[in-house]
């Protein structure tokens, strides 16, 4: 069996880490070297990795990092027990909320993106989360 872990680019580390911990009551658990941060309190663990902006985003290709707001085929959804709380914690933070929160049967969605630009949903199950849908 394969292990996740999440890695997050950020512009900006310190900055990186007071988001992620203030909006989701992640902790820092240590520092592996100067550019990256292991965070814990998440099922799997989360690395925040400095990268500047305009640094070459992969090798092979032409494009930059860039922070301002895009749109990736992969995001990071965050399970909460109350959205309202949630949302205000993370817009507290330096989250932006994008929209309407959406109600579905199976719960409740806020769509936001974080201070580096990177979309990411709250999610409050309601009911028997997703089974409801589950065929």
């Amino acid at each position: 069996m394969s292990t996740p872990l999440i890695n997050v680019d950020v512009d900006d580390l310190e900055r990186g880490v007071q988001f992620y911990t203030r909006a989701f009551g992640l902790r820092t658990a240590r520092r592996l070297g100067k550019n990256v941060v292991e965070l814990l309190g998440a099922p799997t663990p989360i690395y925040l990795i400095e990268k500047a902006e305009g640094s070459v985003a992969a090798t092979g290709l032409s494009q930059r990092r860039d922070y301002a707001r895009h749109w990736t085929p992969v995001h990071l959804d965050f399970v909460v027990h109350d959205i309202g709380a949630a949302i205000t914690r993370a817009q507290e933070a330096g989250a932006r909320i994008e929209g309407q929160v959406r109600t579905a049967n199976w719960g409740h969605i806020a769509h936001l993106s974080d201070p580096f630009a990177h979309g990411l949903c709250l999610i409050q199950f309601l009911g028997r989360g997703y089974d409801e849908i589950a065929e």
